[in-house]
């Protein structure tokens, strides 16, 4: 049977057809040469049937991609290892606050802070240029959910009373400029537009477009500790619980893994999966 007649269920239980040019742009991201894109598409199309889910194609993809390099999988399975910051929001807020520390911002999270009416527990402060932004983060443990119109019209209202008493304060030496969302997920039709009228900054695992959530860990080579494929589930959970958000952190602190009592091989392999995958080998 021809892909182009497969039709496939999604996370949400939406059904649609099968697109080969989607799952071969997903494995192009990885770095993955043609020869090993082409081999897996093979292998994927061989397998495909009527209702299969899009769960099912990536955990085969994943597998065939572990199985020629463990980082291409990282790679493909970065949307996922968000996911699995959870089931809280509070190691996402880390992760989100890691990004922009690593894009030149000075941050700070879980602060309370003074508005005009009321007092708010903002997730993120982030300082660049002698201005501040505030930022919210709204992470969702299960996939196919949206974050809806409601979000950024209730969290405007906050930045609005924050910026009133903020920008009014002269004890603080950067102006208030900016308010964000940031989600793991994606935002519906609605939410962009309100975001975009407001002068709300939205951003989600692929919007804006070309610098969305995952174009960003991408380009600076900022993948989560759950992105691994070498560390269990229960290490990425002790390393999360000691604020160890990044996969690229243990290079300059391996002494987390040495009190996880992994052995010398194993770790020089995750150091070598980390330098891989984050770039870090001419950096």
């Amino acid at each position: 049977m021809k892909d182009a007649h497969i039709h496939i269920v999604k996370y949400s239980g939406e059904k649609v057809i099968f697109s080969l040019h989607k799952l071969k742009k997903s494995l192009k991201r990885t770095g993955a040469d043609e020869n090993t894109v082409k081999s897996i598409l093979d292998r994927v199309k061989e397998e495909l049937y009527q209702g299969i889910t899009t769960k099912e194609i990536y955990n085969r993809a994943f597998a065939l991609l572990k199985k020629k390099k463990s980082y291409l999988a990282s790679k493909y399975k970065l949307k996922k290892a968000i996911y699995e910051l959870g089931p809280t929001g509070f190691p996402f807020e880390r992760f989100v606050s890691a990004v922009l520390k690593y894009s030149g911002y000075k941050t700070e999270v879980g602060s309370i802070v003074q508005g005009h009416c009321i007092n708010h527990e903002i997730d993120i402060i982030a300082t660049k240029n002698n201005e501040t932004t505030i930022i919210e983060c709204k992470f969702h443990s299960e996939q196919g959910l949206k974050c809806n119109v409601k979000i950024p019209l209730y969290i405007n209202s906050r930045y609005l009373d924050v910026k009133k008493h903020w920008n009014t304060n002269l004890e603080n030496k950067e102006l208030l400029t900016e308010g964000w969302v940031v989600t793991n997920t994606r935002f519906t039709k609605d939410a962009k537009q309100f975001g975009s009228c407001a002068g709300l900054q939205l951003l989600s695992w692929d919007y804006p477009e070309n610098n969305g959530l995952k174009d960003r860990i991408d380009r600076l080579g900022l993948y989560p500790i759950t992105a691994s494929t070498l560390l269990t589930k229960r290490e990425k959970q002790f390393l999360l619980s000691r604020e160890i958000v990044l996969f690229r952190d243990l290079i300059g602190d391996s002494f987390f893994l040495d009190h996880l009592g992994i052995s010398e091989i194993r770790k020089k392999r995750i150091l070598e999966e980390i330098e891989q995958l984050c770039n870090l080998k001419n950096n």
